[in-house]
């Protein structure tokens, strides 16, 4: 799945949100927290992470984003 930004970057909790793996912020936030989100290969903990064009995010082992 590709999502599209029109900034510099986001914030990984906005990525995931927008890619609507997640129905809320809290859940967003609860993911990340829990170790399930990675950004490019590395486990993030931060919901404040930035997120740039290219960077590939894979949420819960299954679902992949790709940043455009």
């Amino acid at each position: 799945m590709e999502i599209k930004i029109n900034t510099e970057f986001i914030k990984i909790s906005q990525a995931v949100k927008l890619a609507n793996v997640v129905s809320s912020g809290a859940e967003a936030k609860a993911v990340i927290s829990d170790g399930l989100v990675k950004l490019n290969g590395e486990t993030v903990s931060q919901r404040g992470k930035k997120v740039y064009k290219g960077d590939v995010i894979e949420v819960l082992g299954s679902d992949t984003i790709e940043v455009i």
